[in-house]
């Protein structure tokens, strides 16, 4: 029997480009940190953290370094070309939600 398995997933670029940009930073392959979250899978007996909604706070351009503002035009350009875009009557009223 195989001391190892292969596992192929498939992932969006830029959210592979970023997560390698980071395990590079911690000095993790991506393989290693595959592994090391797969392992945390069984040990939870579940996924390892709480999965929910981020709560939408506004980008700060001066709080973005040159990296994270090319990252959120991409996101920008991507969701324009395939067509998830909001008037601005809907995005006004999502917020007053928020603000109530």
């Amino acid at each position: 029997m195989s001391k190892t398995s292969n596992v192929y997933i498939r992932v969006e670029p830029n959210v592979k480009d970023g997560a390698e940009a980071v395990l590079n930073e911690l000095g993790l392959s991506m393989s290693n940190a595959v592994s090391i979250f797969l392992r945390q899978v069984v040990m939870h007996k579940g996924l390892p953290f709480e999965v929910k909604m981020p709560s939408k706070k506004p980008l700060v351009y001066e709080d973005l370094s040159e990296e994270d503002f090319d990252r959120e035009m991409l996101k920008a350009m991507d969701d324009f070309d395939n067509g998830r875009t909001y008037t601005v009557e809907e995005v006004e009223k999502e917020l007053s939600k928020e603000f109530e």
